[in-house]
């Protein structure tokens, strides 16, 4: 079960309900979503921390060009097996990621809105929709169940009727996207943050929300957190002397030695130093009784088998760096070459893919490889350090 902790910023509502939602922010005022984003330099929540101002003018320019109205869609598809937060954002506080979409929507003048998000969310965004006049002009969209499904062009294709698969980039999104018309993609906090904003919090930009990760009392433990960006990891994080290492950002991110990311500043500038970036909003705290190699193996298997198989470093790139990681995480002799082969094939594959997927996968490799190099040495001489085989970090079909 997932909880939540903070009750500052976008969770202050006590329920998900209109009037609590109103009674605790109040109508949403007339704005300018463009001015608002520029004015307090607010990035995209979604992962890859886009400038939003630039994101909604280029997506106004497209549509004055192509003289077609845009199309809106809120995406709250969170493929990302470990994240939490989108999904509790739509269950905790609805209503802010909905005023987000009708902000949006009269500023660039959408006049189709699509809201997405997975299929067991559904029922409940209708009944919050019902409680709103401008309720029937967002039109719901289940996401697939799929980590790729929230990537935009992968999310255009799954409205559109097509498979969930990335498109090419050749012509993007915010000009060519659903039914063929200027599109914005825009992640659902993202949207909240800017309903907080017409309502004058200024502060909202400097916040963001995790997905916390850990174990307590020997009992895995998830929760989402409302942070301000810049906080220490270690303040948010519990990092005692029974954690191996941090996961910071999810599967397309980057494993931390503890001692490293106890002090790192929870920010793209306090990140980026270290290679890692927050990404997804994942923290996730390895206990010491397991094996980083064995979890990285069994989630790189996972994002192998997740990928599109439409380009070369996903057809044969993933698959053969994932068979090669299993048997890394045995312990036990590797053939001579296998690390070797491992990180050559890690330096052929970053932009070569139509979508990111590959870069992701690889930078989570790589940093597995750097963090866990005591532990590859100890499983070629036949050991592991691990005390117990049960998985931490959730794969979507293994069995645990």
């Amino acid at each position: 079960m997932t909880t939540v902790l903070s009750t500052h910023g976008l969770f202050d509502a006590p329920g998900p309900g209109l009037p609590e939602h109103r009674a605790t922010f109040g109508p949403l005022p007339g704005a300018d979503p463009v001015e608002l984003a520029a004015a307090a330099e607010l990035t995209g929540r979604g992962g890859a921390g886009f400038p939003t101002a630039v994101k909604l003018r280029s997506v106004a320019d497209a549509a004055v060009a192509t003289r077609r109205s845009p199309v809106l869609v809120g995406n709250g598809a969170e493929g990302e097996p470990a994240a939490a937060k989108d999904a509790v954002l739509l269950s905790r506080a609805p209503h802010l990621v909905l005023d987000g979409l009708s902000l949006v929507a009269r500023g660039l003048g959408a006049t189709d809105v699509v809201l997405a998000a997975p299929e067991h969310l559904l029922p409940g965004l209708a009944a919050r929709l019902a409680e709103r006049p401008d309720g029937a002009a967002v039109r719901l969209h289940p996401a697939a169940a799929e980590f790729l499904s929230g990537e935009e062009s992968a999310l255009v294709a799954d409205i559109d009727g097509d498979p969930p698969l990335p498109r090419s980039k050749l012509v993007p999104v915010r000009e060519r996207g659903v039914d063929g018309r200027p599109t914005l993609v825009q992640n659902v906090e993202t949207l909240a943050r800017l309903a907080l904003m017409a309502r004058g919090d200024r502060e909202t930009s400097g916040r963001t929300l995790v997905t916390r990760r850990f174990q307590r009392n020997r009992t895995p433990w998830t929760d989402v957190l409302e942070i301000p960006l810049g906080a220490p990891l270690g303040d948010v994080l519990p990092l005692d002397s029974h954690v191996r290492a941090v996961l910071v950002g999810g599967y397309h991110g980057t494993w931390l030695p503890a001692a490293v990311a106890r002090g790192l500043p929870l920010d793209r500038a306090g990140l980026e130093p270290v290679g890692a970036a927050l990404g997804a909003g994942v923290l996730a705290a390895l206990p010491a009784d397991r094996c980083g190699l064995r979890e990285t193996a069994r989630v790189v298997g996972y994002l192998a088998a997740s990928s599109a198989g439409q380009c070369g470093p996903c057809l044969n790139g993933l698959p053969r760096i994932a068979a090669a990681l299993a048997v890394l995480a045995r312990a036990a002799t590797p053939p001579p070459q296998l690390l070797t082969d491992i990180w050559r094939w890690c330096g052929l594959l970053p932009d070569r893919g139509a979508c990111r997927h590959p870069d992701g996968t690889v930078r989570l490799v790589a940093s597995a490889l750097g963090v866990f190099a005591p532990e590859v040495r100890l499983h070629a001489s036949g050991r592991c350090s691990a005390t117990t085989t049960r998985p931490f970090l959730p794969v979507p079909g293994a069995v645990r």
